[in-house]
């Protein structure tokens, strides 16, 4: 099968730059590598065939002859010496290494862009678990929390040199914070183990951090908690974490939000629900119950003549408010829903207890339930001597 002409293989026009492509490859690369298409034979393929493409073309001596010759420059017509001996095929372990950094640099830890150093250690994330009240839920808050962890050194300014001394390159990396080995058919990049990656080395140490460029210190930070967070909510604070190793930049910090239960109102999403006791009187006759609010008010609530126990009512509106307002979000606060429990007297009188006896013997047509209940209890009992 005829090989495709390596511009097309890159998708640049002749006469692109040496920016160009490098660019072309690194985007076709990237998509095409076989670590992010595992087991895909015609990405690996392609890979290959890229790699071929910019092994030639970024060498100008093997970049002109391919200009003049097309392929047959490497095909063993007189013109062998440009391929250096690799028959076509293309270092691909080279090329591929000559931009690793720029395309995997978020697996093996990157590279700042133009500066060939390695990047300065990030700081640690840092977890702040934070216990609220319902009404701090239900209103939100600013909160004062103290966080433990690592800042920047204020005597070497987080370098890690003692006074104005600075870092000095490692000599294993030359600064960039990797080392390569080939194996086999890659080049494969490691952290340097004399720098941890730093890509620097400190020779005059700071004797208040003893190098690492941040010290132990526990830090007061004021956090705003937004109405409507429940138990499980994360806020993130950008930067708050831990201070990076010699200058590194900070870490994040994570408040991890849970609501402390309630003596009063159950909570499930933007609802609030809690039982209200009537008494017996009040849930046959009629009336009314007050109750109170998550905002610290009240509310009358009617209760309906022959009220039962479990019987709910809603007040739209009262329950929690939404942590968020997005497309397709209700924004909308829940409601708080009531539930009725009739409550049986205790500690009776004489009197009491007479005057319920006589109501007992002339209510037997005001206990719909009891009769039903009663009357299933006998057709089971009748079915089973049948």
């Amino acid at each position: 099968m005829a090989k495709r002409d390596y511009y097309d293989v890159l998708g640049i026009a002749r006469g692109a730059s040496a920016d160009e492509i490098k660019r072309a490859y690194r985007t076709k690369a990237k998509s095409m590598h076989p670590d992010l298409n595992p087991d895909c034979k015609v990405s690996e393929g392609e890979f290959k065939e890229v790699n071929e493409a910019y092994d030639c073309l970024k060498d100008p001596q093997r970049k002109a002859a391919y200009d003049r010759f097309g392929h047959a420059a490497f095909d063993g017509g007189g013109f062998g010496g440009f391929g250096g001996g690799r028959g076509g095929q293309g270092d691909f372990g080279a090329a591929f290494a000559d931009v690793f950094e720029d395309l995997f640099g978020e697996f093996v830890g990157g590279r700042q862009g133009g500066g060939g150093r390695a990047r300065a250690a990030r700081g640690q994330d840092l977890r702040y678990n934070l216990r609220v009240t319902l009404e701090e839920a239900f209103q939100g808050l600013d909160k004062t929390i103290t966080v433990p962890g690592a800042v920047a050194c204020a005597e070497c300014n987080g370098t890690g040199a003692e006074g104005a001394s600075e870092p000095a390159s490692c000599p294993t990396c030359s600064g960039m914070g990797k080392v390569r080995a080939s194996q086999g058919f890659f080049t494969v990049e490691r952290t340097c183990p004399t720098c941890s990656g730093n890509g620097q080395i400190v020779k005059n140490p700071c004797k208040a951090c003893a190098g690492a460029g941040r010290v132990a210190q526990d830090r007061t930070l004021s956090v705003t908690i937004p109405a409507g967070v429940e138990t499980g909510t994360r806020i993130r604070l950008a930067g708050e974490g831990e201070a990076g190793m010699r200058g590194g930049p900070a870490g994040d910090l994570y408040i991890f939000v849970e609501v402390r239960e309630h003596p009063i109102f159950v909570r499930d999403g933007k609802t609030l629900a809690c039982q209200v006791p009537v008494g017996m009187s009040t849930a046959a006759l009629g009336g009314e119950v007050e109750v109170p609010t998550i905002e610290g008010g009240r509310s009358r609530v009617k209760v309906p003549a022959g009220s039962q126990s479990g019987r709910q009512m809603r007040l739209r509106g009262k329950g929690m408010p939404p942590l968020r307002h997005g497309a397709g979000m209700n924004g909308e606060p829940g409601d708080m829903v009531i539930e009725l429990v009739v409550e049986t007297p205790v500690n009776l009188t004489a009197r009491q207890k007479e005057l319920l006896r006589e109501f007992d013997e002339i209510a037997a047509d005001n206990h719909p339930q009891t009769a039903s209940f009663f009357s299933k209890i006998k057709g089971f009992w009748d079915g089973l001597g049948g």
